[in-house]
Parts: structure tokens; sequence; C-alpha cells
């Protein structure tokens, strides 16, 4: 093997791609590119039945969407292609030929009933049920005798019974397994696909990765892997185990928890770089003296530390996520933000698909004023519909708080009264209205009505948005400009004298 850092991220594409694989690749994409090594991503995909080309392409999305750019695998290449396992085959077959002619392997006959029915019966005797060894030492007749009865043999690695396989992990520090634990373990299945331990230390030693960075449910599968390295004749990898991702309550983290999936995250409008971000502090910290938990990444690449990993599990908080989301969507410039949010208003309807350019520069005005009150971008549609349309209900509650009040209608007429005669123009081209005359004109119609400014900053919030929380009232309102402030004023007027003439 070279000095060389490589490391690697092989997932399965059997499902969503997991918020815990992909902490798994940022650790290693981190460490390669601190070390100047290698990122190199290959797809595991000899599980024909669950394996589909839908999940492969979910992986590579959920990777770039990341910013996590591979250096060698599917669709980049490399030397030491081809990067699926399912493309692997022969090289499997020839590695576990060559462990069964040096008698390092040997054929096991066993069917998958025979096995379960022998595992059963040493479960009721309290026993470890591993495999017993019963085909070990078959000589040449048995097995032909066997294999003309139709049986296709499955191949098992002789493990040694005594001692004890031990190695240093990255973050673990000293690890060791009895030999006496471990059975004969399968390395090919009986229908020829290499089972995962041999295919990954096959592909791992012909890939030459210095580094396996993984989750800590592999821990128990060094052991056996460290025996292949041996019986290959291999030089073994440095391992670092990773804790696992754990929910509020400390238990493996789980849908019950919440979004598990790459793709929720960003559906929901979680910004790469901050979700890049969270899932490295997820077990790592910066260290003793940093201030903060917002790294940009190039902050991440020059601080990461594997050997500054937690063995704890690291708990995934939601909450702490959206916090971390509202900092990063306010560090933005209102023109970044804006291309987040196009789409996505897009998508929900509040937007055409072609903008003109004053209608970008509506959305621009849009997202200054709500730019403070967003965690996910999937919170915009919500939090600015009433600036794209006036097709909006009231809240039941601003209605019963204000609307029904019987000084409302007065203190809106008063308010329209003063809005009609606001002199113009402000500061910005095309903008009647600033927050600072809003602000005057709102005080001047308080002490004529002989009620505070709140008396009337509240039921002009509810007439123009529908709400009674949101922006800045005088902010919005020059957002909305003068013309549909003043209809949604006699909208809202209308509707108190209706309420008042019904009696409700």
């Amino acid at each position: 093997m070279s000095s060389a850092v490589r490391v690697r991220i092989a997932p399965s594409p059997t499902g969503s791609f997991h918020v815990g694989t992909a902490r798994t690749a940022l650790f290693n994409y981190l460490f390669a590119r601190q070390h100047g090594g290698t990122f190199v991503l290959r797809i595991e995909d000899t599980d024909q039945v669950r394996s589909t080309a839908e999940a492969v392409e979910t992986i590579f999305a959920g990777l770039r969407w990341l910013g996590l750019d591979w250096d060698e695998g599917p669709e980049k290449g490399g030397p030491f292609g081809p990067y699926r396992q399912s493309e692997r085959l022969p090289l499997y077959d020839e590695q576990a030929q060559k462990l069964l002619d040096s008698g390092v392997a040997y054929e096991c006959f066993c069917t998958a009933e025979e096995l379960s029915q022998r595992r059963e019966q040493m479960l009721k005797q309290k026993q470890d049920p591993k495999y017993d060894g019963r085909c070990r030492d078959l000589t040449v007749t048995q097995q032909e005798a066997l294999r003309a009865d139709g049986r296709q043999p499955a191949l098992r690695l002789r493990t040694p019974q005594t001692g004890a396989t031990s190695w240093t992990d990255l973050i673990r520090d000293e690890v060791s397994f009895e030999n006496a634990l471990l059975d004969d373990f399968v390395i090919r299945k009986s229908d020829g696909f290499p089972t995962y331990n041999f295919a990954v230390v096959v592909d791992d030693a012909t890939m030459e990765i210095s580094h396996v960075i993984r989750g800590e449910d592999g821990l128990s599968n060094t052991p056996r892997q460290l025996l292949l390295y041996e019986a290959l004749g291999y030089q073994p990898p440095l391992f670092g185990h990773v804790p696992l991702l754990l929910g509020t309550d400390r238990s493996k983290l789980s849908k019950r928890h919440g979004a598990t999936g790459l793709e929720e995250f960003r559906q929901r409008g979680v910004v790469p770089d901050c979700m890049a971000n969270f899932l490295a502090l997820l077990g790592w910290s910066a260290g003793a003296g940093e201030e903060g938990e917002l790294f940009t990444r190039e902050e991440l690449i020059s601080r990461f530390d594997l050997g500054a990993v937690n063995k704890a599990g690291a708990v995934f908080d939601h909450e702490k996520l959206e916090w971390m989301n509202g900092c990063y969507l306010r560090a933005l410039s209102v023109d970044a933000l804006a291309e987040l949010a196009v789409p996505v208003l897009v998508e929900a309807g509040l937007l055409s698909g072609n903008l003109s350019e004053a209608e970008l520069t509506q959305v621009r005005r849009v997202l200054a004023v709500t730019q403070e009150r967003i965690k996910l971008l999937s919170e915009l549609p919500d939090a600015t519909r009433y600036f794209f349309t006036a097709d909006f209900q009231y809240e039941p509650k601003a209605v019963s708080k204000w609307l029904t009040k019987p000084e409302t209608a007065g203190i809106l007429l008063r308010l329209i009264g003063a809005l009609e005669s606001m002199p113009g123009p402000a500061l910005d081209p095309g903008v009647e209205l600033t927050p600072w005359s809003l602000e005057e004109t709102v005080r001047k119609v308080a002490e004529q009505a002989e009620v505070s400014a709140g008396k009337i900053i509240h039921p002009a919030r509810v007439a123009v948005t529908g709400r009674t929380f949101g922006p800045g009232l005088f902010e919005l309102m020059v957002v909305l400009g003068k013309a549909e402030c003043l209809q949604r004023l006699r909208r809202a007027l209308d509707y108190t004298e209706a309420l008042q003439r019904t009696g409700e």
C-alpha cells in the first residue's frame, strides 16, 4: 500500500441517503482534503434484490448537494475501477479461488434450513449460535458426493480458534476481539456472490484504501476483515469508527425521531453548507478555545481532526439544525437568498416561472423584510404569501382580538384617510411610502383618536396581512405599496362593519 491518503465512502443503494451515511462521507471528504488525499466513491450493489438504480442516483445527488465531490468512482473513473461491486464479480471470484487453493477457505455444503435448525438448537442449549465447522474437514470424496446430490457450496474462511484479533482504532484506541468468538464465516455465498466482509476487503485492498473511516456499527466486522487481509496477504488500512447518530432520547436515530434521509432535509429548505456544518459537529468538536459553531467549508477542512471525534453517540437535534439553518439564511445577501427562494415560491404557485426584472426586484424587497424570521426555505411560502396575493383569510384569533372591537371600524377609517392624504414620493424610486412617514402618520392618527399607537398598528397588521405577527408593519406596508395597502384596509373595514351589523 502506498503512503498516500486514500479514503472511501461505500454506500449500498437500497433506499434513501441516510444522514448517518452523509456524515461518514463528510468525515472522509474532510480527512482527504486536509491531507491532500483521494476521496473515492464505491457503490456496494451486490444485494440484487434491494439495490436499485434510483437509489444510486439518490446517492450521487446527495453527495453533489453537500458539495462532496468524489475524485474516483462512478461517472469519474479512476485507476482502480470499476467502482460498482456488481461489476467486480470476476475479481472476487479470483480472490476467493486464491483462498480456496491455499486451504485457508473451504467449501461448505450446509443448506440454509440445516444451519437454521442448528442455530435454534444451540440457542435452546444456551450456546453461542455460531457455525459448528461441520464441513471444515470434509474429504474430497465427501465433497463430491454432496455436489452430486445437487448442493451448491458456499465458501467459508478458516478462522483461528485461539488468540485475539486486535487493532489500534483511530477513534477508539485499542480494540480486541477473542478469536474463539468468531466462527468460520462465509466469504462467498452458494449463489456465487461475495459476502459484505469479503467484498469490502478485496475492494479496499485492491483500491489501496489507506484509512477506513466508518460508523460504529462496522466495529464488529473489523476482526473478520483483518483476518481476511492476513489470509489474502494484503496490508490492512487504518480503521476509525465514528459514533452512531442518536435521537434526542439517546436511542439510535430512526424515522420516529423525524426525517433521516438527506433528501428530506433538502426539500425542507436546509441549505447545503449548513447541513455539512451541522453534520461535521455530530461527534466532532473544533476543540478548546474555538468560539461558535458556524464554519465555512475551508475552516472545516483545516480544523477537522479525526482524533477529536468522540466515542460516545452524537445526538441529532432537529431544532438545533433549524436554528443553524436560520443563521445561514440570515447571513446570505438578499440576492443570494433570492436565488434559493424563487424556485420554492414558484413551486408553491406564488410566482410564475419567468420573472421580469421588476418582479425579481419585488421578490428581493419581500425577502429583505422576512429574512430575519425564517429558519427553513420551506417556510417561505407561508411567511411571504400575503405579499404576493390579497386572497387570504383572516386568522380567527386575529378577528376575535381586533376586528370585532367596536372601535376598530373607526380606527381603520381614520387610517385610510390619513394614508390617502400622505404625500410622496419616498427615497426609493417607485416606492410611495417609507417606514418613517408611515410611523409618523400612525402616531398622528393615534393622537386624533386618543388611543395608543398599538391600537392602530395591530388592526392595521391584521388588515394588510390577515395575521397578528410578522415583519415590522411599516416595513411590510412599504413593500406592499400605498395602493395595495389602501385596498386591503378598505376590505378589512368592510369586513369589520359587516361583523358589527350581524352582531358576530
